[in-house]
């Protein structure tokens, strides 16, 4: 691991922030490098507010998105809510539909089939709403370059409204309206929505044309929260505030199918953390292992009772994608192992017999073994399709545009995309790939970095330094959980390897006047020799909690140790 300690802010603005909130000078320290420099934005950041959130018609065509959809329900048309099968894009369709099926029942949902259709905006879809007399789509998390397929449904009489956040190309679809905050002529004030943000800054627009306001929305949030969460984007500006509130109708008054997930996982209040890594994959899982219209069905459903049945079948389409995910994980660690190619700048990796849903979780878990920018291949129809998966501090979407000769199609964000390529130009690829990679890329990059916010005495960890540590949360890109760096440390005599396989590492930290405190190390039990016989070391770790037995203390959560 590279522990980079990150820089210290002016003393003079740790000083004034520290008296003007009245905090000890690490609170406003780790606030200052979150840019927040006043009282009144720390007052934004720890109480954030609806009416933080900003004017959706500053965003480019809003205008023209609302006064359409609004003909189509005045004209009792047939609107069609088109969306990814990822996480993101059924909880965008789940969103939009349910806010359209308050004003019309004239609404019907699509996600393509991944294996079928494969990703975005598709002709099937297109032929689908042609055929069922359907005059409008929405498309939400997709069609920011889906030009010729705009073009088609227009042929067909179709209108398209797009709602997406991904990197145009050169050319915008030549639809009714085209919402998506990456555009370079749209001035909306925050950039970083996901899709199902976009979503609802669609619904807010219609809600004000019809004299609601932001308050009559809050019921969509834990949609916009999941999707925040999933998605991996900043939990900055608006995100942030949609995220908070989002987490609230969560872990109070959440909609009945993430009511019935949250029944099967029997956990009392969610963080972002929890969304990640426990909703979100079982909404995911429908996408990988059947399809998404059953996560869409699941997010609509208003019957607790349906709501059970539809996440019970959904909890074993996620025990399923884990063991497929581990095998084939496991298929393509042998793989590399076997071609030698530990030397390379990237991971590429190719079987055919891989289950296309899952590919790009083994990705990232490649990813988090050799720290490479990586892409997993399998078979679709009669072309390649792969997931890729980056490092952090690398643009993986630019990597792939240098070798556009050599893909059909590609689309994404800077850590995470997606591509087709024929057969015939794997291997042409996979070098031009490495090329790119290797040229561009700081070789730094290619070992696993820790920000470090800043350093500790263990006398500063107190429970009130604690308390208002909490209230930087929700974490995430942009927000992340603080990092912090002791030295000087010894264990008490207590250390010791825990768990089934003694994998994990338990200690008792002592430092010159300062009160022990336990500390707990997942996966880091082979550090135990750093430790032993009262040697000094130095570790980082984020400050937690630790509930045994009805008692409550703090704990630091080491992430790595060093002599």
């Amino acid at each position: 691991m590279r522990w980079t300690l990150k820089p210290k802010p002016d003393t003079q603005k740790i000083n004034a922030l520290q008296n003007a909130l009245q905090v000890e000078a690490g609170i406003a320290n780790l606030l200052l490098q979150r840019g927040i420099e006043t009282y009144e934005d720390a007052k934004a950041f720890f109480r954030p507010r609806l009416e933080h959130l900003h004017d959706p018609f500053l965003m480019q065509d809003m205008d023209k998105a609302a006064t359409r959809i609004e003909r189509a329900l005045a004209n009792d048309e047939n609107i069609m809510v088109y969306g990814d099968y990822d996480v993101d894009g059924t909880t965008s369709v789940a969103l939009m539909a349910s806010y359209l099926k308050t004003r019309t029942d004239k609404v019907t949902t699509y996600i393509p089939d991944r294996y079928e259709e494969g990703y975005g905006i598709s002709y099937k879809g297109i032929d689908f709403a042609s055929d069922n007399d359907i005059s409008l789509i929405v498309a939400l998390d997709c069609g920011i370059k889906a030009i010729d397929k705009v073009a088609y449904a227009k042929e067909k009489g179709i209108d398209f409204i797009i709602c997406d956040h991904h990197r145009p190309g050169d050319t915008i679809p030549d639809a009714v309206a085209v919402l998506d905050p990456k555009r370079s002529d749209c001035n909306y004030p925050y950039k970083e929505l996901c899709g199902c943000g976009v979503g609802f800054k669609l619904i807010q627009a219609l809600a004000l044309q019809e004299g609601k306001t932001i308050e009559d929305l809050i019921e969509y949030l834990d949609l916009v929260a999941t999707a925040v969460g999933a998605d991996i984007v900043p939990i900055t500006g608006e995100n942030r505030v949609l995220a908070y509130f989002g987490l609230q109708v969560i872990n109070g008054n959440p909609r009945p199918g993430i009511h019935a997930i949250l029944e099967q996982i029997k956990k009392d209040t969610l963080t972002i953390t929890d969304v990640v890594f426990i909703v979100a994959p079982r909404i995911n899982a429908a996408g990988r292992m059947k399809h998404g219209d059953y996560a869409v069905a699941l997010l609509t459903e208003t019957d607790i009772t349906a709501a059970r049945k539809l996440a019970s079948e959904i909890d074993a389409y996620n025990l399923d994608r884990r063991e497929t995910d581990k095998q084939i994980t496991e298929e393509a660690l042998q793989q590399i192992e076997a071609q030698n190619e530990q030397d390379r700048f990237t991971t590429v990796v190719y079987n055919e017999t891989w289950h296309k849903g899952v590919i790009g979780i083994v990705a990232s878990r490649l990813t988090e073994t050799y720290y490479r920018p990586t892409l997993v291949f399998t078979k679709s129809g009669d072309k390649l399709a792969a997931s890729a998966r980056s490092v952090s501090g690398f643009d993986v979407y630019n990597a792939l545009e240098a070798c556009s000769e050599h893909i059909e199609q590609f689309g994404g964000h800077k850590y995470a995309a997606g591509l087709t390529l024929q057969e015939s130009n794997y291997e042409a690829f996979k070098q031009a790939f490495e090329d790119a990679v290797s040229k561009t890329i700081d070789k730094r990059l290619l070992t696993p970095e820790i920000k470090i916010d800043s350093e500790l005495h263990l006398s500063d960890i107190t429970p009130r330094f604690y308390r208002i540590l909490k209230q930087f949360a929700p974490f995430g890109p942009g927000n992340m959980t603080p990092i912090f760096l002791t030295t000087d440390l010894r264990d008490t005599g207590y250390g010791k390897c825990v768990g089934e396989d003694k994998t994990h590492l338990r200690i008792t930290v002592a430092q010159p006047e300062a009160n022990p405190i336990v500390c707990i190390g997942f996966g880091l039990g082979e550090k135990y020799p750093l430790i032993s016989g009262q040697k000094t070391f130095k570790a980082v770790y984020s400050v937690d909690e630790n509930e045994w037995q009805g008692n409550v203390s703090l704990q630091l959560k080491l992430r790595d140790i060093k002599a």
